[in-house]
Protein backbone atom coordinates (compact mmCIF):
# COMPACT_ATOMS: atom_id res chain seq x y z
CA UNK A 1 0.00 0.00 0.00
CA UNK A 2 1.30 3.47 -0.91
CA UNK A 3 0.89 4.90 2.62
CA UNK A 4 3.27 2.25 3.95
CA UNK A 5 6.04 3.78 1.81
CA UNK A 6 5.23 7.47 1.45
CA UNK A 7 3.48 10.23 3.38
CA UNK A 8 2.87 12.77 0.60
CA UNK A 9 3.16 13.55 -3.11
CA UNK A 10 4.25 17.02 -4.24
CA UNK A 11 3.91 18.27 -7.81
CA UNK A 12 5.40 21.31 -9.54
CA UNK A 13 4.48 22.60 -12.99
CA UNK A 14 4.21 25.77 -15.02
CA UNK A 15 3.74 26.33 -18.77
CA UNK A 16 1.47 23.55 -20.07
CA UNK A 17 0.22 22.74 -16.56
CA UNK A 18 -3.48 22.34 -17.37
CA UNK A 19 -2.86 19.65 -19.97
CA UNK A 20 -0.23 17.81 -17.90
CA UNK A 21 -2.29 17.85 -14.70
CA UNK A 22 -5.38 16.79 -16.65
CA UNK A 23 -3.46 13.71 -17.78
CA UNK A 24 -2.34 12.89 -14.23
CA UNK A 25 -4.66 13.99 -11.43
CA UNK A 26 -8.00 12.57 -12.71
CA UNK A 27 -6.37 9.13 -12.86
CA UNK A 28 -5.39 9.04 -9.19
CA UNK A 29 -7.74 6.81 -7.17
CA UNK A 30 -10.29 8.48 -4.90
CA UNK A 31 -8.98 6.51 -1.93
CA UNK A 32 -5.34 7.56 -2.36
CA UNK A 33 -4.07 7.31 1.24
CA UNK A 34 -1.78 10.35 1.06
CA UNK A 35 -2.22 14.07 0.31
CA UNK A 36 -1.13 15.59 -3.00
CA UNK A 37 0.25 19.15 -2.88
CA UNK A 38 0.54 21.11 -6.13
CA UNK A 39 2.27 24.34 -7.12
CA UNK A 40 1.37 25.81 -10.50
CA UNK A 41 2.93 29.11 -11.53
CA UNK A 42 0.09 31.63 -11.75
CA UNK A 43 0.58 35.38 -12.22
CA UNK A 44 0.08 37.18 -8.86
CA UNK A 45 -2.72 39.36 -10.20
CA UNK A 46 -4.75 36.44 -11.60
CA UNK A 47 -7.23 34.23 -9.80
CA UNK A 48 -6.32 30.56 -10.07
CA UNK A 49 -8.92 28.29 -11.59
CA UNK A 50 -6.86 25.11 -11.18
CA UNK A 51 -8.67 23.79 -8.09
CA UNK A 52 -12.15 24.33 -9.55
CA UNK A 53 -11.07 22.98 -12.94
CA UNK A 54 -9.57 19.82 -11.46
CA UNK A 55 -12.35 19.28 -8.90
CA UNK A 56 -14.79 18.44 -11.66
CA UNK A 57 -12.39 15.87 -13.15
CA UNK A 58 -10.90 14.13 -10.10
CA UNK A 59 -12.07 11.37 -7.76
CA UNK A 60 -9.98 12.96 -5.00
CA UNK A 61 -11.16 15.99 -3.04
CA UNK A 62 -9.59 19.14 -4.58
CA UNK A 63 -9.15 22.50 -2.87
CA UNK A 64 -6.99 25.58 -2.55
CA UNK A 65 -4.58 25.37 0.35
CA UNK A 66 -5.22 27.37 3.51
CA UNK A 67 -2.72 28.58 6.08
CA UNK A 68 -2.23 26.17 9.04
CA UNK A 69 -4.53 23.60 7.42
CA UNK A 70 -3.82 19.98 8.44
CA UNK A 71 -2.92 17.70 5.54
CA UNK A 72 -5.55 15.03 4.93
CA UNK A 73 -5.19 11.90 2.76
CA UNK A 74 -7.18 11.64 -0.48
CA UNK A 75 -7.00 15.41 -0.99
CA UNK A 76 -5.27 17.54 -3.63
CA UNK A 77 -4.13 20.96 -2.35
CA UNK A 78 -3.34 23.73 -4.84
CA UNK A 79 -1.16 26.72 -3.98
CA UNK A 80 -2.97 30.04 -4.15
CA UNK A 81 -1.65 32.85 -6.35
CA UNK A 82 1.00 35.16 -4.90
CA UNK A 83 1.75 32.97 -1.84
CA UNK A 84 4.42 30.36 -1.33
CA UNK A 85 3.02 27.04 -0.10
CA UNK A 86 5.03 25.12 2.47
CA UNK A 87 4.61 21.76 4.19
CA UNK A 88 5.36 21.92 7.92
CA UNK A 89 6.87 19.24 10.18
CA UNK A 90 3.54 18.92 12.02
CA UNK A 91 1.90 17.88 8.70
CA UNK A 92 0.11 21.17 8.16
CA UNK A 93 0.37 23.67 5.33
CA UNK A 94 1.67 27.21 5.60
CA UNK A 95 1.30 30.18 3.28
CA UNK A 96 4.05 32.77 2.99
CA UNK A 97 4.36 36.06 1.13
CA UNK A 98 8.17 36.04 1.29
CA UNK A 99 10.00 37.30 -1.79
CA UNK A 100 9.55 35.37 -5.06
CA UNK A 101 11.99 32.52 -5.69
CA UNK A 102 13.10 31.93 -9.28
CA UNK A 103 10.78 34.82 -10.21
CA UNK A 104 7.82 32.86 -8.84
CA UNK A 105 5.46 33.06 -5.91
CA UNK A 106 4.32 30.37 -5.37
CA UNK A 107 7.65 28.68 -5.95
CA UNK A 108 8.05 24.97 -6.59
CA UNK A 109 11.45 25.03 -4.85
CA UNK A 110 9.87 26.42 -1.67
CA UNK A 111 7.26 23.64 -1.61
CA UNK A 112 9.76 20.90 -2.44
CA UNK A 113 12.41 22.04 0.07
CA UNK A 114 9.91 22.43 2.92
CA UNK A 115 8.39 19.05 2.04
CA UNK A 116 11.83 17.42 2.08
CA UNK A 117 12.25 18.74 5.63
CA UNK A 118 8.73 17.64 6.67
CA UNK A 119 8.58 14.18 5.07
CA UNK A 120 12.18 13.13 4.36
CA UNK A 121 12.51 9.85 2.49
CA UNK A 122 8.74 9.28 2.62
CA UNK A 123 8.12 11.87 -0.10
CA UNK A 124 7.53 11.57 -3.84
CA UNK A 125 7.99 14.70 -5.98
CA UNK A 126 6.83 15.07 -9.56
CA UNK A 127 8.26 17.73 -11.88
CA UNK A 128 6.11 18.37 -14.92
CA UNK A 129 6.25 20.76 -17.87
CA UNK A 130 7.55 24.29 -17.32
CA UNK A 131 9.69 27.00 -18.87
CA UNK A 132 12.18 27.85 -16.12
CA UNK A 133 14.46 26.16 -13.57
CA UNK A 134 12.09 26.38 -10.57
CA UNK A 135 11.84 22.97 -8.91
CA UNK A 136 15.37 21.78 -9.69
CA UNK A 137 16.91 22.84 -6.36
CA UNK A 138 13.90 21.51 -4.47
CA UNK A 139 14.08 18.21 -6.31
CA UNK A 140 17.75 17.96 -5.34
CA UNK A 141 16.80 18.56 -1.70
CA UNK A 142 14.31 15.69 -1.90
CA UNK A 143 16.91 13.34 -3.39
CA UNK A 144 19.35 14.40 -0.65
CA UNK A 145 16.94 13.24 2.11
CA UNK A 146 16.25 9.93 0.34
CA UNK A 147 12.94 10.87 -1.29
CA UNK A 148 11.90 9.99 -4.82
CA UNK A 149 11.78 12.40 -7.76
CA UNK A 150 9.82 11.64 -10.91
CA UNK A 151 10.35 13.95 -13.88
CA UNK A 152 8.19 14.20 -16.97
CA UNK A 153 10.18 13.16 -20.02
CA UNK A 154 11.19 16.52 -21.55
CA UNK A 155 10.35 15.19 -25.01
CA UNK A 156 6.70 14.84 -23.93
CA UNK A 157 6.48 18.18 -22.08
CA UNK A 158 4.83 21.29 -23.50
CA UNK A 159 7.82 23.25 -22.12
CA UNK A 160 10.94 21.16 -21.59
CA UNK A 161 13.14 23.51 -19.52
CA UNK A 162 11.77 22.64 -16.08
CA UNK A 163 12.07 18.86 -16.55
CA UNK A 164 15.53 19.24 -18.11
CA UNK A 165 16.78 21.35 -15.18
CA UNK A 166 15.39 18.86 -12.66
CA UNK A 167 17.14 16.01 -14.48
CA UNK A 168 20.44 17.94 -14.41
CA UNK A 169 20.07 18.61 -10.69
CA UNK A 170 19.07 15.04 -9.81
CA UNK A 171 21.01 12.29 -11.51
CA UNK A 172 18.84 9.66 -9.82
CA UNK A 173 15.48 11.14 -10.85
CA UNK A 174 13.24 8.77 -12.78
CA UNK A 175 12.41 10.26 -16.20
CA UNK A 176 8.99 9.04 -17.32
CA UNK A 177 6.02 9.89 -19.49
CA UNK A 178 2.92 10.98 -17.56
CA UNK A 179 1.37 7.55 -18.23
CA UNK A 180 4.44 5.90 -16.70
CA UNK A 181 4.40 8.30 -13.73
CA UNK A 182 0.88 6.99 -13.04
CA UNK A 183 2.10 3.40 -13.37
CA UNK A 184 4.95 4.11 -10.96
CA UNK A 185 2.52 5.52 -8.38
CA UNK A 186 0.21 2.53 -8.82
CA UNK A 187 3.11 0.15 -8.18
CA UNK A 188 3.88 1.85 -4.88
Amino acid sequence: MISDRIDAIVIGTSAGAVEALSMLLPHLPGDLPVPVIVVVHVPPDKRSIMASLMASKCALRVKEAEDKEPLVPSTIYFAVPDYHLLAEADKTLALSNDEPVSFSRPSIDVLFESSADAFGARLVAIVLTGANHDGAAGARAIIDVGGTVLVQDPQTAFASTMPQEAIKACGTAKVLSIANILKYLEEL
